[in-house]
């Protein structure tokens, strides 16, 4: 047995990846487990599994952690930078509460608990640390205590002692804000993060439908069908094709005798043509009685079409209403085109006729290729579809973020800075918001930011489990149960509180947004990657957003106050 352990020791030593895959692989296999309504999740699984194999003791590299979560922040920020930035001012109150209301019940948990069980002013402060996750509290703290004049061993003691208190409680410090944020919030909402998500996306979508990976509906908005000319005949394209029931259909082509030929606006069809209509349902149905027989097929008249996005920069459309838009838009330009949507910022607009076209709006256009190039050509720039990350403008972001992140504010004699998390944050959310200016750059496809952000997270809280791990485990064996138990209450009491005025005061009532702020406001990095893998969107980012940004501030305030209250 003593001689597997070493080898294995001697394994990781060599190769410490080895142990942070084998933590992402173990922990998002136990979370997949449902014991009734409950679920790990594969972020707390990997938490679990990490601290299990560090006990055979494993020294992982700072800096794979920080670059592990400067990914996975900069992606959720990229994701949610527009939405983010149309989110601030009044209707951002309730985040700002909810960021101080943790925060105050946080220092007086730790206040009231420390006093009750004679605690030292460093594990207090240790406590503070680990229990709200906030690892800025250990420096603010030491610093703290350094200026209270004691004796240089009392000092150093003390500050020992807030390492002691951290380690102990970091690991259920993170692991405890998945359950409440995710599990016990469902429970006590009675509803699922995802279900509110799915409703919360629909509105911002102004109530168009969202699917799934693979779905689709089963009657599609636009359609095209083959008709065997009768009642038509006689009659030219641009008669079928204009006002009237017809109005939205598009005749694509045209067979007669056996042989396509032209579909000229002009061209009169006659009995026996096969024609091919493309146009939105009802409109195709509305046409149906008036063109003839429908068929199943007929060679050669099927034609490719594409959906394309375009950003308008024309001035003969930026500017305009819609009304005026389709009055002076010629036939010839409309021919063949269907617009699907206009979005400004990501969200999609409500095209009344009074509806303000802006430069930078965004239109999905329908058609065959010749037909979208030609009208894409007329409108802006087309946003080319590709898989591939524009690793220039994303780099970018990232060194802009992490720079942000090395600013110091002092406060007094308290330092405060967003670190390389906030900062890559603030910088993801600006690089998203960039973007929507300019869509010829920029692209990140949904599937790498999603690699980004689960990666990244995972593999962040897999090196925490692996670094804390084994001292926690034994530290508690030293010093017994009671600092990890008081770190459990410093974990939950906050929160629960703070999930109680979010639901009561501040009147929270979707569950994925209300759980997006409630980790923000414990700056629970862990719990909002759970929260974003139930979610299945970008729902709860923009609530998390600030109040994470706050609870940097409010939560680093906390170790001096700590000191000087405990």
């Amino acid at each position: 047995m003593g001689a597997s352990v070493t080898f294995i020791q001697s394994l990781l030593h060599q190769s410490p990846e080895i142990a942070l895959f084998l933590a992402l692989a173990g922990g998002y296999w136990i979370g997949k487990f449902q014991f009734g309504k409950f679920q790990l999740g594969g972020v707390a699984g990997s938490l679990l599994v990490a601290v299990l194999i560090s006990q055979i003791g494993v020294t992982i590299d700072n800096g794979v952690k920080a670059v592990l979560f400067a990914l996975f922040i900069y992606a959720v920020g990229f994701e949610s930078g527009p939405q983010f930035f149309r989110s601030l001012g009044r209707q951002s109150i309730r985040e700002i509460i909810m960021a101080a209301v943790l925060a105050i019940t946080g220092l007086v948990t730790v206040i009231v608990l420390s006093r009750l069980f004679g605690l030292d002013k460093g594990l207090a402060a240790g406590i503070a640390a680990g229990g709200l996750t906030q690892s800025a509290i250990i420096g603010t703290a030491g610093a703290a205590i350094g200026k209270l004049g004691l004796a240089a061993e009392e000092a150093q003691r003390l500050q020992a002692n807030v390492a002691i208190g951290y380690a102990v409680t970091y690991i259920f410090g993170s692991f405890g804000a998945i359950i409440v944020c995710v599990n016990i919030l469902e429970w006590f909402m009675g509803r699922s993060i995802r279900d509110d998500a799915i409703k919360a996306e629909a509105e911002i979508l102004a109530g168009a439908s969202v699917y799934g990976t693979g779905e689709q509906p089963a009657l599609p908005m636009l359609v095209g069908r083959l008709f065997s000319v009768d009642k038509a005949a006689g009659r030219t394209i641009s008669e079928l094709e204009g006002p009237g029931p017809a109005a939205t259909i598009s005749i694509e082509r045209v067979k007669r005798d056996g042989k396509l030929i032209g579909n000229d606006p002009g061209l009169k069809l006659e009995a026996g043509d096969i024609v091919l209509v493309v146009g939105r349902r009802d409109a195709v149905v509305s046409a149906a009685p008036m063109l003839g027989g429908e068929l199943q097929s007929s060679e050669g008249m099927d034609v490719i079409v594409v959906t394309r996005d375009v950003v308008i920069s024309n001035r003969d459309f930026v500017g305009h209403t819609v009304a005026d838009v389709r009055e002076k838009t010629s036939p010839e330009l409309k021919h063949g085109i269907f617009v699907i949507e206009v979005k400004r910022g990501g969200q999609k607009l409500t095209l009344a006729k009074d509806t303000l076209i802006a430069a930078g709006d965004v239109v999905t256009l329908y058609g065959t290729t010749d037909d979208v190039a030609r009208v894409a050509k007329r409108v802006g720039t087309t946003i080319v579809p590709s898989d591939k990350t524009d690793f220039v403008y994303h780099g970018l972001g990232l060194v802009f973020g992490l720079l942000v992140g090395l600013i110091v504010v002092r406060l007094g004699s308290i330092p405060l800075t967003l670190g390389s998390g906030g900062g890559a944050l603030l910088s993801g959310l600006f690089f998203g918001w960039l973007r929507t200016r300019n869509m010829a750059i920029g692209n990140m496809p949904t599937g790498a930011s999603t690699l980004l952000r689960d990666l990244g997270l995972a593999g962040f809280v897999a090196v925490v489990g692996l670094q804390s791990g084994q001292q926690a485990v034994t530290t508690i064996a030293e010093h017994g149960l009671s600092i990890f138990l008081i770190g459990v209450v410093v974990t939950i009491l906050p929160l629960l509180v703070t999930m109680a005025v979010g639901r009561y005061v501040l009147r929270y009532d979707n569950v994925a947004v209300f759980a997006g702020a409630l980790s923000g406001s414990r700056s629970a990095n862990p719990a909002f990657g759970e929260i974003l893998d139930k979610a299945g969107n970008s729902v709860p980012t923009v609530p998390f957003a600030i109040t994470y940004a706050l609870a940097n501030v409010f939560l680093t305030l906390l170790g001096p106050l700590v000191v000087a209250f405990a």
